[in-house]
């Protein structure tokens, strides 16, 4: 089979008559991919301009959960999935919590980070009794990127050190901190790194020029992996009140018997997995509809879902005095400005039909639809 070059700057028509020599389309097929493409010249345009090699639209379903109370304002929220049952099992729980104080979230941290790993065998201690000179150079590298920024109260808010020679030789970490207002803040992050990489090799130049020549940037980005942009979601009631959903249990042995399921996911990777699978059913769908990149979200999830070295579920279950309390805690680095939710048609139509919501208020939501999704996947299997 020959090697076709030149394939992106092709219109889609010319790149179907390439796909066909390779791939046996029948008429039907290809209607079909015009079909789904629509008729919609602007929006076309702008979808197109997501992603590469576009030759059609792949289409899913856009829903909404009502009923959805948290921090006392109700809130009809998008989702976007391809899994049936997702948005009706999180309604359902929505309209279960609505009447008995919906979902309390509060904001933990909103701190992102970005790293540039270098190599240098000057030594530590040198780089450290000067580190103070370093920084402000720093900063001052990135001072026209972030002005905008800082106008909003957000920037860098700070610059540290890590000393990785224990496990590789002569390689270091500036760990660069951010506060990112309502973007995410991915495309800031990564254009300071890059402004900053310069700086730190003329800054190793001038300081030790006995030691600098071979001085290496491996490599400048963001991390998506941001435990202390948190956000923490709750539900509570008196387990009288689970009698409407408790079906032919006592409301007494609804609640245990989710406790002990709670407690399974906590001690049991292989049922952990899937109880955060099912709290993800609702975050994904919700950051799809709003243009988030929830592979991101998903993979720092599942990173913190690790962090004291073994897997294990993220909520919280306690029953104390015939009170139920059951709580989510999730790193969550959402944008509403900027990227997709700035170019696709429906994630701006998706933040308008929550209120437009700011980042923070964004991060409320999404952990309660998270939250409510894994409820009511446990009530479904106790």
């Amino acid at each position: 089979m020959q090697i076709h070059t030149g394939f992106s700057k092709l219109n889609k028509r010319e790149k179907i008559d390439i796909l066909r020599k390779y791939v046996p389309l029948d008429e039907e097929q290809i209607s079909l991919l015009s079909t789904f493409r629509g008729n919609d010249r602007v929006t076309n345009d702008l979808i197109e301009k997501l992603s590469e090699n576009c030759i059609s639209n792949y289409m899913l379903p856009f829903g909404i959960a009502p009923n959805f109370l948290v921090n006392g304002k109700i809130y009809f929220v998008p989702m976007v999935t391809e899994e049936s049952s997702v948005v009706a099992a999180t309604a359902y729980a929505a309209k279960f919590w609505s009447d008995k104080g919906g979902f309390k979230a509060r904001i933990i941290g909103t701190k992102k980070t970005g790293q540039i790993y270098f190599s240098w065998a000057g030594g530590i201690k040198k780089l450290q009794s000067d580190f103070p000179i370093l920084k402000e150079r720093l900063r001052a590298a990135t001072r026209l990127l972030t002005a905008n920024m800082e106008k909003r109260g957000a920037g860098i808010s700070d610059i540290t050190l890590s000393n990785n020679t224990l496990k590789e030789n002569d390689y270091y970490t500036l760990n660069v901190d951010f506060e990112t207002a309502d973007s995410m803040g991915a495309n800031l992050i990564n254009s300071c790194l890059e402004s900053m990489k310069p700086e730190l090799l003329s800054f190793l130049k001038d300081k030790y020029p006995e030691v600098s020549s071979e001085a290496e940037i491996i490599m400048a980005i963001l991390s998506n992996y941001t435990p202390d942009c948190m956000v923490e979601c709750q539900v509570e009631c008196d387990i009288s009140q689970f009698s409407q959903i408790s079906g032919g249990l006592s409301p007494d042995q609804f609640a245990r018997k989710f406790e002990k399921a709670v407690i399974i996911a906590r001690e049991n990777v292989q049922r952990a997995v899937t109880h955060n699978k099912g709290i993800f059913n609702g975050i994904d769908a919700v950051l799809i509809s709003t243009g988030n990149d929830f592979r991101a979200v998903e993979a720092c999830g599942h990173a913190y879902a690790s962090k004291d070295g073994r897997y294990t579920s993220l909520t919280d279950i306690e029953i104390l005095e015939n009170r139920f309390k059951y709580t989510l805690r999730i790193p969550l680095s959402l944008g509403t400005v900027g990227g997709a939710t700035s170019v696709h048609p429906l994630a701006k139509l998706a933040l308008q039909i929550m209120g437009n919501p700011s980042a923070k208020e964004l991060m409320q939501i999404v952990a309660a639809a998270g939250l409510a999704s894994n409820f009511a996947a446990i009530r479904s299997l106790i």
